[in-house]
């Protein structure tokens, strides 16, 4: 009687907090003004790519490839899902809030943004084998900057003239994953991926002096979908006592999006009213990512500390993009490096709270795949993090800050700062537990 009851709470727990995540996903999604992030970058391509990963992964400069642990869900490697116990249940649900600072050679700007991040689930299918599924960013379009006609004959035929562009969107990652220990020390898991979302990119012609010229906004939205895959393994051996070594890889396939692309031009009458100039929509098969090629490696020492790096790599070099007229934009040959840590001063601490605080920090420095002229834009930045024991069990909060930096000054491009937050819940259960007494 005892177990059913725990069953049934922890299903209904679940069940309200998936809800509650889901509903404010929704509202979210709603609001047509609001900025999933905000970078000048995310004009080009396919937008910001996200680093991946949950608080967990973030706190230690994103590591994950090489990383297995039995008390937080780690999506960066699918294979490290059987690193668990096999009545392990966890839902992983975070959200998180960034701060951004702009500067170029003339201009500057700040912005905020704040939104959900991922939703996680995880569960046992077999005594050897994991399961989870989820939802979390791959990419965001988020920009808005007005730019003044400064050329003097413009200016005397037309009077004061603006341009205005922003975008907004972003692409988001379905995944569904299992894994399962073949031998001894080594697992392996595989990931189907559903990518979908909207992409945004809009232009402005604002006439403010004259009532005779009529103002024009034109823009394309692009619909995208795609379905790809991704196969990760690792190797886990012990050594010494209390220290083990974990190798571990990941390969996601190239994808091709499908969906349709909306091209629109309206002028607007001083009046008010609005004429269509031009609406085309039309099929989209152009647009493409590569595969991505990861390694990861780290050691831990039992219940105490972990150290791991990680490489990325995936060639942009080769796939079509969106393209972004007057811009020299192209694509180029993606890396990214990350180092990081984590140390637990006494997890089983019964006096000190803070000794079970798991505290992590980390590095990373990005070659993106954006390159503007002869400028391959790059980004670095330090993380730090803790997750937070609440209650029982594996339950925590997690807070892990990204202080970074992308782009230059130079060559009349934008160098962004920015303090990033992620926040999330890791909740964990028994579930499914024999008892010898009811």
């Amino acid at each position: 009687m005892q177990s059913i009851m725990q069953i049934k709470n922890s299903l209904r727990n679940l069940f309200l907090v998936t809800l509650l995540t889901l509903s404010v996903l929704q509202l979210s999604a709603q609001s047509e003004d609001a900025l999933e992030s905000y970078s000048s970058y995310s004009l080009f391509g396919l937008g910001n790519l996200n680093g991946g990963g949950t608080a967990y992964n973030k706190g230690m400069g994103g590591i994950g490839i090489g990383v297995r642990d039995t008390r937080f869900i780690n999506i960066a490697n699918p294979a490290s899902l059987t690193a668990r116990d096999t009545l392990s249940f966890y839902l992983d649900f975070g959200a998180n809030q960034n701060n951004y600072y702009s500067k170029s050679a003339t201009t500057h700007s700040a912005f905020n943004t704040f939104n959900m991040h991922n939703l996680v689930l995880s569960f046992p299918l077999y005594k050897k084998s994991a399961f989870a599924f989820g939802i979390e960013p791959f990419s965001s379009v988020g920009y808005n900057f007005t730019t003044r006609e400064n050329n003097p004959d413009l200016i005397l035929e037309y009077g004061d003239l603006y341009y205005n562009k922003y975008g907004n969107g972003g692409i988001s990652k379905l995944f569904l994953s299992a894994s399962a220990i073949i031998f001894r020390n080594f697992s392996i898991g595989a990931e189907g991926i559903f990518f979908f979302g909207t992409l945004n990119r809009n232009s402005d012609l604002l006439f403010t002096s004259e009532n005779q010229y009529r103002s024009l906004s034109s823009g394309r939205q692009y619909v995208v979908r795609a379905l790809t895959a991704k196969f990760g393994l690792q190797y886990s051996r012990k050594f010494g006592k209390e220290h083990s070594l974990t190798l571990g890889g990941t390969w996601r396939a190239a994808q091709k999006f499908s969906g349709n692309t909306t091209s629109f031009v309206y002028a607007h009458n001083p009046v008010g009213a609005v004429d269509t100039i031009l609406h085309q929509v039309r099929d989209n098969n152009y647009l493409q990512t590569p595969s991505q090629l990861g390694f990861g490696l780290s050691i831990r020492k039992k219940e105490k500390w972990l150290i791991g790096l990680d490489y990325i790599r995936e060639d942009w070099s080769n796939h079509a993009l969106i393209p972004t007229p007057g811009v020299p934009f192209s694509t180029t040959l993606r890396s990214v490096f990350k180092a990081g840590f984590e140390y637990i001063p006494n997890r089983y601490d019964i006096r000190y709270y803070h000794k079970r605080v798991s505290y992590r920090g980390g590095f990373y420095y990005e070659n993106s795949y954006m390159k503007i002229g002869d400028e391959q834009i790059n980004a670095m930045g330090l993380t730090f993090g803790a997750t937070l024991p609440i209650l029982r069990l594996h339950n925590g909060m997690g807070i892990a800050f990204d202080i970074g930096r992308r782009g230059s000054v130079k060559n009349d491009l934008v160098r962004e700062s920015y303090i990033l937050l992620n926040l999330n819940f890791s909740l964990h259960d028994i579930w499914f537990m024999k008892f010898k007494y009811d």
